[in-house]
């Protein structure tokens, strides 16, 4: 898979999955809307991770630079 999700996205998807289940865990979102939450923050912290967004592909979407891209891991 080539990556297509940069630095800054990366910081920005570890924070949102944080919040995400700080909301579950805290029981402030609850039910299904809370378990969507909790999926949600799952998927952006494995594409943080993974450093690839399938969403972005057909539509030829990439926050990387070419020292991102560059960049072994």
């Amino acid at each position: 898979m080539k990556k297509n999700v940069g630095t800054l996205d990366r910081i920005i998807r570890v924070i949102i999955a944080i919040v995400f289940g700080y909301l579950y865990f805290a029981k402030i979102i609850t039910g299904a809307w809370g378990i969507v939450l909790l999926m949600l923050g799952l998927i952006f912290l494995f594409t943080a991770i993974v450093g690839h967004c399938a969403l972005y592909v057909p539509f030829g979407i990439s926050t990387c630079t070419k020292k991102d891209r560059d960049k072994k891991e």
